[in-house]
């Protein structure tokens, strides 16, 4: 059963050079104890559709129109103060920079004391043994003397396991991580995506993961969402992005990633160009600037904006070449030369 649905969702910010479509007609589902990867360049509109997701656009400039129900609640059109007494218990967030989404002031432990206490009526001793349950949980040494300590006298991978412990400190039903193993090293990488897989496991939530990172979606997502320029123009499971993608944006992406799992004698393919700008975003195709197959298309990919229609099984994608097309571009031309190198 789906537990979070977008639909047609809009998020524009007006500003003094012309109004920013950070997210312009996004539309996904997610059921409780699955996890959708949302990948994208930086601008693509990733975390904006997070935050929106969370409210926490409601007051400030933002225009948003569409629709959020979570849960059969819709979101868009409630009010402020509701949202934020779902945020917490019902939805939360792991925040990129957890060095600044925690208040330097005070200690990590009446943080997570405070989230706790918002939604549940219980005493300050109760709050700081379940915060050292949860900093426990989460792999803190010495939880009961690090409850203690401040976020600048953790280690960045410490910081980050924090912020899980303080996002899931009143199980909430959906999780939302924004690049949640950004500036670690690949050690504690690992072992933060190991701790997010066991926990959604145990709470069985709906889990969202952003990032620019194919690798980190490969390991948890069961669907991914490739995003460009505010908008979706692919969707599918994770088999279907890395084993048949039909979008040359997500070609362009895995080409440019780089593969621990064998020898690489060529060097990564980057995507040409720059990710467009979202008050000025090219007519048509947004990606066809860049598009090295966009003379294919007989001009449509610079006049008309293609629609996000299905390829197969719920395989979506938003591309003006034809399905027989991609898939013989995918065979001959891409997979070739990705596994070549």
């Amino acid at each position: 059963m789906t537990f979070l649905e977008l639909k047609d969702l809009r998020i524009h910010f007006p500003s003094d050079d012309g109004l920013v479509k950070s997210v312009d007609g996004l539309s996904f589902r997610l059921e409780r104890g699955k996890t959708l990867g949302i990948v994208g360049e930086s601008g693509s509109g990733k975390s904006v559709t997070s935050l929106g997701i969370l409210g926490l656009h409601k007051g400030g400039r933002a225009k948003i129109s569409g629709e959020i129900w979570l849960d059969g609640e819709e979101l868009v059109s409630a009010s402020a103060e509701h949202v934020r007494t779902l945020r917490g218990k019902k939805m939360a967030m792991i925040f990129q920079d957890p060095l600044s989404a925690m208040h330097p002031f005070y200690t990590v432990g009446a943080q997570i004391m405070e989230a706790y206490r918002i939604h549940h009526d219980v005493s300050k001793k109760v709050a700081r043994k379940h915060a050292i349950e949860m900093l426990d949980r989460v792999g803190i040494p010495q939880p009961d003397r690090r409850v203690d300590s401040h976020p600048h006298e953790f280690s960045g991978g410490m910081r980050q396991r924090a912020m899980i412990a303080m996002a899931l400190s009143c199980d909430p039903e959906l999780l939302i991580a924004d690049e949640p193993t950004t500036a670690l090293d690949v050690t504690v990488q690992a072992q933060i995506l190991d701790l997010m897989r066991d926990l959604q496991r145990d709470f069985n939530a709906a889990l969202i993961i952003i990032t620019h990172d194919l690798g980190v979606v490969a390991e948890l997502s069961d669907d991914i969402l490739v995003m460009y320029a505010g908008k979706a123009i692919e969707y599918g499971t994770a088999e279907d992005i890395f084993e048949r993608p039909e979008h040359p944006y997500t070609w362009g992406l895995l080409g440019s990633m780089p593969r621990l799992d064998r020898e690489r004698t060529e060097r990564l393919l980057p995507i040409k160009g720059s990710p467009p700008s979202l008050i000025n975003v090219p007519s048509g195709c947004a990606f066809h600037p860049r598009c090295v197959y966009a003379d294919r298309t007989g001009g449509r990919s610079t006049s008309d904006v293609p629609e996000l229609l299905e390829s197969e099984g719920g395989h979506l994608v938003r591309c003006h070449l034809s399905r027989d097309v991609r898939r013989a571009v995918w065979e001959n031309e891409i997979k070739p030369n990705l596994e070549a190198s």
